[in-house]
């Protein structure tokens, strides 16, 4: 298990080293190729006992919080949209702690990182670049900016939609920061596996269970390789050296069948796995404008 855990960070510090570029412009790429923008959305207080976790099995306890912006030569997608809305922000400034409430009078605090928007106007796009969006799941971490996206095609799968629209959504959630999408385009992905762009590269895979629309992103990128964005599948790479569930799963059987379903593909692709919430290694990949292609 150990040696499970020191692989992954392994290939998370080779990710780190391997060739990138500047783009600020927002220019489309060349035809064949794609560009991994990783946007950093701040630190979460977290406890490990949540997760069947003690603080020795993690190290750090604090997780990462991540959204990813994919440029392909046929449409930008957003994949999750940070923690806390850039409008409710305390501070434009990163590392201000921030005190949130959710929808079911639960208190979160977060460290700042820097204005989603921000982020994206760095590297030269606006919420009117975005022609497709895509969350993981619905849970306030990953939803907090989606109403500045209402315009892109959505992404959603049917059960992920009947959760958060139900007329008291359940779980870790803030409804009022995704209401907009309700009326957004949609398109309601039912296949396990969703080819975004049609060719390969972008594909939206199925992993219910957190939630019951959960899913990943796995990217095919030309000089990285193959890049599996974890969702919450996992968050402290512990989970998955351990084999231990969170406490707090929509349905954790459903989970742990997920989870032996991605690392058949894992081992089958050579796909390398973020977890987006994995503190430790977040930090040593590049952030935009910096990219991955």
């Amino acid at each position: 298990m150990k040696t499970r855990t020191s692989a992954y960070l392994l290939s998370i510090a080779l990710l780190a080293a391997a060739g990138f570029a500047h783009g600020q412009d927002g220019a489309p790429p060349a035809a064949g190729s794609i560009r991994l923008y990783v946007l950093d959305s701040g630190v979460l207080q977290s406890d490990p006992t949540r997760y069947h976790l003690t603080e020795s099995d993690v190290g750090t306890t604090a997780l990462s919080v991540a959204a990813y912006l994919i440029v392909h030569p046929k449409g930008v997608l957003l994949w999750d949209t940070g923690d806390v809305p850039d409008a409710e922000r305390v501070s434009s400034e990163s590392g201000v702690e921030q005190h949130l409430v959710l929808a079911d009078g639960a208190d979160r605090y977060v460290t700042l990182g820097p204005p989603l928007l921000g982020q994206l106007a760095a590297i030269g796009y606006s919420p009117a670049d975005i022609t497709h969006l895509a969350l993981s799941h619905y849970h306030w971490d990953h939803s907090a900016n989606a109403n500045s996206f209402a315009a892109a095609t959505w992404l959603v799968r049917p059960a992920e939609w009947q959760a958060m629209f139900a007329a008291k959504p359940e779980g870790s959630v803030r409804p009022a920061t995704y209401a907009a999408l309700a009326r957004s385009p949609t398109i309601f992905v039912t296949s396990d596996d969703y080819d975004v762009f049609g060719d390969g590269t972008v594909i939206l895979k199925s992993a219910p269970g957190h939630t019951p629309g959960h899913q990943l992103l796995y990217v095919k990128l030309a000089r990285t390789g193959g890049v599996v964005l974890s969702g919450d599948l996992y968050h402290y790479p512990a989970e998955r050296a351990l084999g231990r569930l969170p406490t707090f799963e929509f349905d954790a059987a459903a989970t742990a069948a997920s989870r032996q379903t991605l690392e058949k593909f894992l081992a089958r692709t050579g796909a390398t796995l973020w977890i987006g919430h994995d503190l430790v290694a977040h930090r040593r990949l590049m952030k935009a404008p910096q990219y991955y292609d």
